[in-house]
């Protein structure tokens, strides 16, 4: 099967190609420019154009003449991010090939599979991480595809397995997840996020209702018991019309034993990532409610579960955490994902907890005009308590990282990072503009031997790489 996929360097769209190259497939691509996932998939034997461009479509030019067989054989996947107007998805249709959205094609592979979907506003990258490295402890062999890469897989976002059991990341981002069909569903918590496309905490309830509706009957939804969202979405499923909950709940707390355990054992500080690390475990403890032809329950042991978690310590852009030299003294650098103001609150508590008595920096890029404008009071809020607890010292924020084809024109003019900066502290928070900038301002100002946290889901990562 030949199969081209537009937009292939995105964290979704990769790890799907690097799943069909495994199953011997012919793959080629397309995205704007070059990046680290590209040349992985480079070395593993895709075709990829940088840029789009129908030419790129060239293996695709005879599909005219060939028999109807033959045109099922060929498949056209694309980001969720492209536009009607790509020269190649219009090219593709012109000529009549297949095409799929990555949600769509990622829902027909969840029907080949044991599927397990890790949902949730926050924490959904870290919990798949975690179930994943579980079960492969345990010897069961999953296939995985997750929003981050992991040094386990060779640095890859993806691992092909040769058990049943897929797990994967199930994002929420225009009801995206709607598009699978899980056999259990892990769901971390939900809360107001892509406002732009939700409006407002009901439609994102009713949105993980109508994708808790999609197990079956025999299927289990493993909740955070402390998620008051996730409560009420369990309650208003069952007064509506449709059918009343027939899946098996299994429910996870900080409160529960385990909690206190994981404290002591996991290398990867703050609360959130107990309650990352109790919803993996619980995940799999309920593999033991299924048939043995998914699990063999000999293996399915909390020792093995335990001794996963306490070896797991992070991936990329997650609390990572490297060190570099800065004026001659070793500081520690940390390159985190978070950009809702729930995730920035629980990882600038973390890094106080973690580095109790160091000088600590934070660098941050908002991530779209849309959230910033949505969230700007949360915003504003999380950063001012940080300052006030001193769970930082020092606050740097960029320019918004503009998401191409994703951005409203007049919300774009209402809200900025200089409007940020001065509802925060004029003191201890700081306007630069660029990333660049951003960088000879650090290297300046900050002495060595602090700790600085380098925060956002744009490219402020850069930042990062170019002290480490």
């Amino acid at each position: 099967m030949r199969i081209h996929f537009i937009g292939i360097g995105g964290i979704g769209v990769s790890a799907l190609a690097q799943y069909y190259l495994a199953k011997g497939n012919i793959v080629s691509g397309s995205d704007l420019a070059s990046s680290e996932i590209i040349k992985l998939l480079q070395k593993k034997g895709a075709k990829i154009f940088i840029g789009h461009n129908k030419k790129n479509f060239n293996f695709f030019v005879n599909a005219e003449k060939l028999k109807s067989k033959e045109k099922n054989e060929r498949l056209v996947v694309y980001s969720p991010a492209v536009k009607e107007d790509n020269p190649e998805l219009k090219e593709a249709r012109r000529i009549g090939i297949k095409c799929q959205s990555y949600p769509e094609a990622l829902g027909d592979l969840t029907k080949k599979y044991f599927t397990i979907a890790v949902s949730g506003t926050h924490g959904k990258s870290t919990t798949t991480a975690m179930l994943a490295l579980i079960l492969i402890k345990a010897g069961l062999d999953p296939t995985v595809i997750v929003g981050t890469k992991l040094k386990e897989f060779g640095n890859s976002n993806f691992r092909m397995g040769k058990s049943k059991i897929l797990v994967i990341e199930a994002c929420e981002h225009e009801a995206s997840f709607l598009n699978y069909s899980p056999k259990m569903i892990v769901l971390t918590n939900i809360e107001k996020e892509h406002l732009d496309y939700y409006k407002n905490l009901e439609n994102i309830l009713k949105a993980f209702r109508r994708f808790a509706g999609h197990l079956p009957k025999e299927g289990v939804l493993v909740a955070n018991g402390d998620d008051k969202n996730i409560q009420r979405m369990l309650n208003k499923k069952q007064k509506t019309k449709n059918k009343k909950l027939q899946f098996k709940i299994q429910k996870f707390s900080i409160k529960q034993k385990e909690a206190g355990k994981l404290k002591t054992i996991l290398k990867v500080p703050g609360e959130h990532n107990i309650y990352n690390a109790l919803a993996a475990l619980t995940a799999a403890r309920a593999l033991r409610l299924f048939d043995r032809d998914v699990s063999d329950k000999n293996k399915l042991s909390d020792r093995a579960f335990f001794k996963a978690l306490s070896n797991y310590k992070g991936c990329w852009r997650r609390f990572e955490i490297k060190k570099a030299m800065i004026n001659n003294k070793l500081s520690v650098i940390i390159s985190d994902y978070a950009h809702h103001p729930t995730e920035i609150k629980a990882s600038l508590s973390a890094v106080r907890e973690k580095y109790t008595k160091k000088e600590i920096w934070c660098v941050f890029q908002p991530h779209q005009f849309q959230r910033t404008f949505y969230f700007f009071k949360d915003f504003v809020k999380v950063f001012r308590d940080a300052l006030k607890k001193n769970q930082i010292n020092s606050l740097i924020i960029t320019d918004i990282y503009d998401v191409a084809g994703r951005e409203n024109k007049a919300i774009k003019n209402k809200v900025s990072s200089e409007k940020l900066v001065k509802k925060i502290n004029k003191q201890q928070a700081i306007y630069v503009p660029c990333i660049k900038k951003a960088e000879n301002y650090l290297k300046k100002r900050v002495k060595g031997g602090e700790v600085i946290i380098i925060m956002g889901a744009g490219d402020i990562y850069k930042v990062f790489h170019r002290f480490v």
